[in-house]
This record gives structure tokens, sequence and C-alpha cells, in this order.
């Protein structure tokens, strides 16, 4: 028999696997074969387990959290009143007006990224980004800090991933969010393309393989993790917890409640995936880049979130679920007060909102204020590491944590500190 080099020994396996080593799942499997660290115990009354609603592209805070109606900057936009005295949103989220007891939001985010990319590894990540070291994002963090528990999926879920998914950064890669489409679909690659009585044939000639190449190699056998990620694949692809991703098995009634669309799915399957123990999942709405059409694209894209949003948190909540997941509803920057020729919005990180409910966030608080004659003023600025430091404290991680990247810096989760009022003391 030839000689079993390694790079022959990963491609006879690959074929030989056949259904997972090359794939997104066996990829996924493969970076996170060799183990997590458990990490800390959450502190007391903590949220376990976090959902991220991404407003890909930089949603206008005046067509959605914060309205200034009968102002020049409105350009037309009205505002609803909410369960909430005083504090209105946007026409167009009925839904979500009804569950802002639940619900706090900051009018006052600042950042110095105006660039999509940029902007995004911003508020993922709480860090600007810097050619030296690449930080993780909330799910990886949350993924790294927090306990395994019985997982046999991935802990950290991407649903209509945009084109800057969350990843682990100098956590390493075992930690990025595992991409999936609309939930309505199968789960990518837990399927096999042969049949069992092949496929048993496969893994036997695997076992077969494994063996001789393990002759006087046994340190190189640790560190290709084949057979872990061979084993962990296969006990995916049967597991229990993979029901976890069909939002078919639930009550039509709660699938009508979060909206018939990709997105509303995505909120669903989120919410279930939690259940079974996901720490973080993240789902993506597409569209908020509205240089032209603004208050067209806006209305059309509110129809999409209204009901996803507001049924997460009651949802959530009539499962009681929502005190400890904890939810936020962003994007990468908002628009500018003024209105372009094109009737769009540009970008504008100066001062813009975002959305938070449950994980121990007090509902019904709004946190800062923008100028109503857009002035490029905030009362009560919130730093995008302010935000973070806010999320970690939440999720009972200590933000403050010193962390060695692989070049050997020191860097910590956050160099933020939590938002004054919106914690539980």
């Amino acid at each position: 028999m030839e000689s079993l080099t390694r790079r022959t020994y990963l491609k006879t396996t690959a074929t030989l696997a056949g259904s997972s080593w090359l794939t997104p799942v066996g990829q996924w499997l493969a970076r996170a074969a060799d183990g997590d660290a458990p990490g800390a115990l959450p502190m007391k009354n903590s949220a376990q387990s976090v959902i991220v609603l991404w407003l890909q592209g930089g949603p206008s805070q005046l067509e959605t959290f914060d309205p200034h109606p009968n102002s020049v900057i409105a350009g037309g936009t009205t505002k609803i009143a909410t369960a909430v005295k005083e504090l209105f949103l946007a026409d167009g989220f009925e839904g979500l007006a009804e569950e802002m007891k639940s619900v706090s939001l900051i009018r006052s985010m600042v950042s110095r990224e105006g660039d999509h990319e940029r902007g995004t590894y911003a508020l993922k990540t709480g860090f600007r980004p810097d050619p030296t070291v690449v930080h993780p994002s909330i799910g990886a963090v949350a993924c790294h800090e927090l306990p395994i528990g019985q997982a046999e999926i991935p802990r950290h879920v991407s649903i209509l991933s945009s084109v800057w998914p969350s990843r682990g950064g100098y956590l390493g890669d075992k930690y990025d969010a595992f991409q999936m489409t609309d939930p309505a679909g199968p789960v990518p690659d837990t399927q096999s393309h042969v049949s069992p009585e092949r496929q048993k044939s496969r893994l036997k000639s695997l076992e077969t393989v494994e063996r001789a190449f393990a002759k006087g190699r046994t340190k190189r056998v640790e560190e290709t993790l084949q057979a872990i990620t061979t084993n962990a694949a296969l006990k995916m692809m049967t597991s229990e917890q993979l029901k976890a991703f069909n939002v078919s098995l639930e009550p039509q009634s709660i699938q009508n409640m979060y909206g018939n669309t990709p997105f509303g799915r995505g909120c669903l399957a989120a919410r279930r995936l939690v259940e079974s123990g996901v720490r973080c999942v993240e789902v993506t709405l597409n569209g908020w880049d509205t240089h032209a059409n603004n208050h067209q694209l806006c209305r059309a894209n509110l129809k999409v979130l209204d009901p996803a949003f507001s049924g997460l948190i009651r949802d959530l909540r009539q499962r009681d679920m929502l005190h400890k997941t904890l939810v936020l509803c962003m994007g990468e920057f908002g628009r500018t007060p003024s209105i372009n020729p094109a009737g769009g919005r540009d970008h504008w990180p100066g001062g813009f909102s975002m959305a938070l409910a449950g994980g121990g966030i007090h509902g019904g608080r709004v946190i800062g204020a923008t100028d109503p004659e857009g002035k490029a003023e905030v009362k009560d600025p919130v730093r995008v590491a302010d935000l973070h430091a806010t999320v970690f404290q939440a999720l009972g991680i200590d933000y403050d944590k010193l962390n060695q990247t692989p070049i050997g810096r020191t860097v910590k989760f956050s160099e933020g500190k939590p938002v004054p009022g919106l914690l539980d003391a």
C-alpha cells in the first residue's frame, strides 16, 4: 500500500467521509472539534443567550426608532403612540408599539465608522477595524465565555447572513457563526448523499485508513482531529437538536405571528435555537441602504421587521424566556437628517438608534436624544464600546477581561462601560 502522507490521508478521508468534511457543517465541526473552553459561569440572573436582529445597510433612525414628526428632517414621517406613555415610534411599528414595555431604545449611538464594512465590523465587535488584530463578535465571545451545555449543533448561528458575517476573530475560527439561509429549507449539508448501507461501507473503509495512518504518527493524528470531526459530524446529522431549525414544527398561529417571510422564519428559528441551548443567533434583514427612495424602502422593510421583532418579543415572554434572552436590533449606522435629491438619506454614524429587550434590560426606557433640527449633536452619547460592555454585563461576562491574541497582544472584550439605566441592579 502506498505510504500515507498527511495530505494523502486528508484527501482520502474527505472522499470516504463524503457527507461532511468540506461542507459548511464539516468546516464548522473541524474548527470546533478540539473543544471549547467551558468559560466562566454566568452571574446570577444573567442572560443565557443573545439574538441579534441585524439590519444590514444602515437603517434610518428617523423612519424607525427616533421619529421627529412635523419637522424638516422628518420628510413627512409620522409617529405612533406605544404602550409606554410619551414613547413614540415611526409609523409602521404597530406591532412593536404594543411590546415597548419590554423594549428600550438608545437614540444616541455614535460611531466613527461611516463605511458599510467598517461600520459592520465596529457594531458587531465593539472595535474599529485594526490591521493587527481581528476582534471577535458578540456571539463569538458569548460562546467562548458561557458554558457549553449539551450542544450537538453549532452554538453560534447566522441566518440569512450578510456579506460580513460574525467571526471568531482572535478567539479562533471555531467561534465563527455557522451560516444558513431561509429556515424554510433544509439545514445545509446535514443529509447524506448516499444510502445508509453505502455510508456504513464508507465509514468502515475510513476506519481502515485511519488505523493505517495512525501507526507511528500519534501526534499527527491528534493534530488532524479527523476522527473527532467525523464523529461530531455524524452525531450532528442524527441529532434531535436539528429539529430546532425546523420552523414548520411550530403551530401555524405562531408561524403567522412572525410573518411569512424569510426574516420572520429566521426570527422564529432563533427562538427555537436559543431554546435548545444555542448561545447566539444573528438574523439579517437586508435592504436598509436607502440612498434613494428612503421612505418607500423603509416602509417596505418595516412590514417585514415589525411582525418578526414584535412576535419574537411576545413569543419569548410567553415562554418565560425573555428574561434570559437578550435581543438586539441594530445596523451599522444611521441616516442623515437631510434628504438628498434622490429622495434618500446618506450614511450618518453621528447619532443613530438601536433597540434592546430581555436579558435583564429595563423595558420602556429611552437613552439619549438627537437634535430635531438635524444638527450633529446628541444628548448623552453612547459609544459602540459602551453598547458591547452593556451586552456582556447582561450575559454575565467580564467585559474588562484581558485576552491574548495569536501575536501576543493584550486585548479586552470591550473598552467601554455599561450604559447607565438599562440593566437591572
